[in-house]
């Protein structure tokens, strides 16, 4: 094929050259000298050289040496005198003449995307003098371009995204091949877009590169994600011309269009009465076929009678409902109903019934310390108060009392196992102990396990049954030349009872000393005083 294109350059060659001798482009295509050259004392008109611009069809991959075109000089006769000579880029290397008859070839293959044009001197010297009979004169050889380079992609493969449900035409991106060939000779270089896979879903525009939609409606939940082919070809798509592909992944972008749906229309839950505040209850989950920001949850209590008992919240790692306690009221089943909404115009509502189990609690005291008194001096079954409990459940079992032994060792106390009534078992001692704390204990009768405690400080009251007593033995000397009046001792007593208002003691001497008038009491109700007398 290639070495057809060869014969048909050469006949645009030979075509020119035939233009160039008939002298229809002579101005362009030759060269004059007017003034007149003197050689060995002669006078002569100076000739002209005659040559076509030179083209040379790249990638020649024939065995013979390529023709290129020919030198001529109007003095060469034919008669072998003249021998032309070339220098310049390539030459020797690439290109030869023919030192007799002009005709230049090229020897090796010629790449034009290597080098577009090579430039090259041509002289004609006398083969006997070897002296110039032209002056040296330069032209160019041009490679000319075949189509031998496809189309190429630098940037592919591409990736791209265009948002789901754009209209039919919304540029999607826009991919560009370039072509290594001549892009001012023929349509080498003239590239042209199609798309080989991908339809009917995308376009391209085939001048432009610019992918677009060309169907509506595309939905990213139906399919999120498109590989195309699309290719490039050079001679304006014409049979024979040369192409490239790339591959475009189209990657559809979400748009928030579904709502959120709960799989179910209801749910129930059952908790145990005991749950602290903030403890979970359940966990509910709305589904979204949007992704990212779009699938992002809000869930709402909007009606029950659980307003105010339960919260919801959202997971954001799960975007799930997270239903926890608010505050401490679980006292009957509680049906609740929760809104569920996205970041747009979208909800959903689903029922959540949780029933709240009882728990079996301990019977609770009325108060959780009674404070009782009693007299030092009650009798043995003397009333001194009442605790009462409850059972908290809703089965309300009745509730049994004993005392907690272990602080009431000496069991001064009983207490009605039903009543909760408790009396004294045996004499107090306000001297001993002036308040017992003691436990009581209530248990349900239908659950002996379940027990409940209530704390009872029982103060004993004071009676006068103790005498007083001397703080001390006393022993007293006094000098014989004590003076009458003198103060010899100071004396007290105390008594444990406890009086109101302090203790109040009446001092006497006993009838024997009272005999003795040697010595007096002073001040027998105050801070009595042993005094001399005489």
């Amino acid at each position: 094929m290639k070495l057809g294109k060869v014969e048909f350059c050469h006949f645009l060659q030979i075509l020119a050259l035939f233009l160039c001798l008939s002298g229809m482009n002579q101005a362009e295509l030759t060269r004059s000298r007017s003034k007149p050259y003197f050689q060995s004392g002669r006078t002569r008109t100076k000739r002209s050289w005659v040559w076509n611009q030179f083209f040379v069809l790249e990638e020649y991959m024939g065995t013979d040496p390529l023709y290129v075109g020919k030198l001529h000089s109007d003095v060469d006769k034919g008669d072998g005198s003249i021998k032309y000579i070339l220098s310049g880029e390539g030459a020797s290397s690439i290109f030869i003449i023919d030192e007799n008859t002009g005709d230049i070839h090229a020897t090796k293959r010629l790449d034009r995307e290597e080098q577009a044009y090579y430039t090259l001197r041509a002289q004609a010297l006398d083969r006997l003098t070897n002296k110039p009979v032209e002056p040296e004169s330069e032209f160019v050889i041009k490679i000319q371009d075949i189509n031998d380079n496809e189309p190429k992609f630098l940037d592919g493969p591409y990736t791209a995204g265009v948002p789901e449900m754009s209209p039919v035409g919304t540029s999607v991106v826009q991919v560009t091949a370039t072509d290594a060939d001549d892009p001012t000779y023929g349509n080498s270089a003239r590239v042209v877009y199609s798309i080989l896979q991908g339809q009917p879903y995308f376009s391209v525009e085939p001048k432009t590169g610019v992918i677009k939609t060309a169907l509506p409606n595309m939905d990213r939940e139906a399919k999120d994600q498109y590989l195309l082919v699309i290719q490039a070809k050079d001679m304006v798509g014409q049979n024979g011309g040369l192409s490239g592909t790339t591959s475009v992944t189209v990657t559809l972008t979400d748009v928030n269009d579904n709502p959120p749906r709960f799989p179910r229309r209801s749910y129930q839950y059952n908790v145990p009465e005991s749950l602290p505040v903030a403890s979970v209850v359940a966990r509910i989950k709305a589904a979204d076929a949007d992704v990212g920001p779009n699938a992002e949850m809000e869930y709402k209590i909007v009606d029950g009678d659980g307003l105010g008992v339960f919260k919801i919240s959202v997971d954001k790692d799960t975007q799930e409902g997270i239903i926890t306690i608010q505050k401490v009221s679980l006292i009957l089943p509680t049906d609740s109903v929760w809104n569920s909404s996205t970041l747009g115009p979208f909800s959903d509502m689903t029922t959540v019934k949780i029933i709240v189990e009882d728990v079996d609690e301990p019977p609770v005291f009325t108060s959780r310390l009674y404070s009782m008194v009693v007299s030092e001096a009650a009798k043995v079954g003397t009333i001194i108060g009442t605790v009462a409990a409850h059972d908290p459940d809703a089965s309300n079992s009745p509730v049994r009392y004993s005392i907690d032994r272990n602080t009431d060792l000496e069991r001064y106390f009983n207490i009605d196992a039903n009543s909760g009534v408790i009396t004294t078992a045996k004499s107090l001692d306000r001297e001993t102990n002036a308040v017992h704390n003691i436990t009581v204990l209530a248990m349900e009768s239908q659950n002996p396990a379940q027990i409940g405690r209530g704390y009872v400080a029982i103060t004993i009251l004071d009676i006068n049954d103790n005498a007083p007593e001397f703080a001390m033995e006393y022993e007293t000397t006094v000098c014989e030349n004590a003076q009458p009046g003198q103060v010899i001792q100071k004396i007290s007593a105390i008594d444990k009872d406890d009086p109101p208002n302090g203790h109040q003691f009446y001092f006497s001497l006993t009838a024997e000393a009272a005999n003795n008038h040697n010595f007096t009491l002073q001040d027998n109700k105050g801070a009595p005083k042993l005094c001399c007398m005489q």
